[in-house]
């Protein structure tokens, strides 16, 4: 899809789909007002007809029968002036590509007439136009997808093309491959990815100036002490992989930055057996893994100057003959050793490996994604990612990022109390507490791998994965962080 930009008015561009933005009760702007004359009062009509009124999320569409030069009119409510942000804008340029799908238009002309920070609205409407092409059909018989936008066009008199503008549409377009390339990890069968697919993956799309993959089988993971994971993969027939994906700038890196994520591709919940409903979209449980895959993929394109290495621990978690038990004890690479007492609570095992081993390095931030915890989708819901840190300067930029990009993140707290609830009887710690507080207490495991490193850790077993259609994004996988992450390292 290519963009442009024009110096034009709504009532003489010629295309398929015009959208015009409206703000709640303001439908005398003049764009609606030259529209309305060309189409001798008929908008009006159809406006007061269906009692459009602008508010959010309502969208009134209209075809003109050739009247004027655009084919079909979609008109997209705002709301009220003061609660327009960025992310009405994604999303209003969602329900653009959306009504485009539905008439079978190629060319889209928005009008773009943002009162405050137009760069970032002209990425969105860019983003939400992109994002809800999606589709993963690889496995349907009869899939049809989307007509293929041609061109979308922002516009509106004196608009004028700035490096600016330009620079916020190409930053969105290098960045939403990722987002497809980690939904597409995650809608994927589970008995298609394997650890072996997720490194071989890696390899195939993280490759480009300053990119290096190295993919770690079973021998390499035992001679670096990686205990967790050899743990969790004990009860599967499939080996363990752990992948690291290297960035190196071309000049000096000003910060050095590492991206953990984890990488269970299929979770049963080991001996500690999941109910079986409880496993039917456990294929998600890599979606912190495939955020980082994703994210890492755009570094050469996006060019940041600072070294960032990911590191994704992978294998899924099943209940075979050697699978570990309930009261077996993992010794770390750190010397840290914990009791694990439910086999279902296995990312922390895997995911303490990679931050220790991260640790070794010294990175200036450490950023983990993990589909990590039910207790986090309890208290914030299936929309919203919790956010953990050691460091509020690092929780609050990740924040802003996130806010920006349209995917939300609440902070939650390390509560130093509750770690008296992980106390074990044989070992440093068990990888359960009480019934209460489960993020808190997995995050506080975490905690014990990072040294005195900022860290942050995002929770997203809500967002990672949407159950119904969203705006810009279909049932199955969301590529949740991704575009979290690219807007934090572009920040440093």
């Amino acid at each position: 899809m290519e963009t442009r930009f024009r110096d034009t008015n709504a009532d003489v561009i010629k295309t398929d789909l015009l959208v015009l933005p409206v703000e709640e009760k303001k439908l005398e702007g003049p764009a609606i007002r030259a529209l309305n004359r060309r189409l001798k009062g008929k908008l009006s009509e159809q406006i007061q007809k269906s009692k459009f009124t602008g508010a959010e999320g309502s969208s009134l569409s209209y075809s003109t029968a050739g009247t004027v030069p655009a084919s079909h009119l979609l008109l997209v409510g705002f709301g009220k002036a003061n609660d327009v942000t960025s992310d009405t804008w994604r999303r209003a340029g969602a329900r653009a590509r959306k009504e485009a799908s539905a008439v079978g238009a190629q060319e889209i002309a928005f009008f773009f007439a943002p009162d405050k920070d137009p760069d970032d609205a002209a990425g969105a409407v860019v983003e939400g136009a992109t994002l809800a092409s999606y589709r993963f059909n690889k496995y349907r018989s009869n899939s049809s997808n989307p007509t293929a936008l041609k061109s979308l066009t922002l516009f509106k008199p004196g608009l004028k093309r700035t490096p600016s503008l330009e620079r916020s549409v190409r930053r969105a377009e290098q960045t939403l491959p990722g987002v497809f390339l980690a939904r597409d990890l995650v809608n994927e069968p589970p008995s298609v990815t394997t650890a072996r697919f997720l490194g071989e993956q890696t390899q195939r799309h993280c490759r480009g100036r300053g990119l290096s993959v190295e993919v770690w089988g079973k021998k390499k993971i035992e001679a670096m002490n990686l205990a967790g994971l050899l743990a969790v993969n004990r009860g599967s027939h499939e080996e363990p992989r752990f992948i690291q994906i290297h960035y190196q700038p071309s000049g000096k890196a000003r910060k050095k930055v590492a991206l953990i994520g984890k990488g269970i591709t299929f979770d049963s919940g080991g001996l500690s057996l999941k109910p079986a409903k409880s496993m039917e979209t456990m294929k998600l449980d890599m979606a912190g893994g495939a955020a980082v895959i994703g994210t890492m993929s755009r570094l050469s394109d996006l060019r940041p100057d600072i070294e960032v290495t990911g590191y994704i621990p992978a294998t899924d978690n099943l209940p075979g003959g050697n699978a570990q038990k309930p009261g077996d004890v993992i010794r770390y690479l750190n010397g840290k050793t914990i009791e694990v007492l439910n086999t279902d609570a296995e990312g922390r095992l895997i995911l303490a490996d990679a931050l220790a081993l991260a640790a070794k390095q010294k990175p200036d931030y450490m950023i983990n994604l993990a589909t990590l915890t039910g207790a986090c989708m309890v208290a914030l819901g299936t929309g919203v990612a919790g956010i953990f840190s050691n460091h509020q300067a690092l929780a609050d930029n990740l924040m802003r990022c996130a806010r920006d990009a349209g995917e939300k993140l609440w902070q939650l707290p390390l509560v130093k109390e509750y770690r008296e609830a992980l106390k074990s009887s044989v070992a440093d710690m068990k990888n359960v507490a009480g019934p209460h507080g489960g993020a808190i207490t997995a995050a506080l495991i975490l905690q014990e791998f990072v040294d005195d490193i900022p860290w942050a850790h995002l929770d997203i077993a809500g967002p990672a994965f949407a159950e119904t259609d969203t705006a810009i994004c279909a049932k199955g996988g969301t590529g949740f962080g991704v575009r979290t992450l690219v807007r934090f390292l572009l920040t440093l």
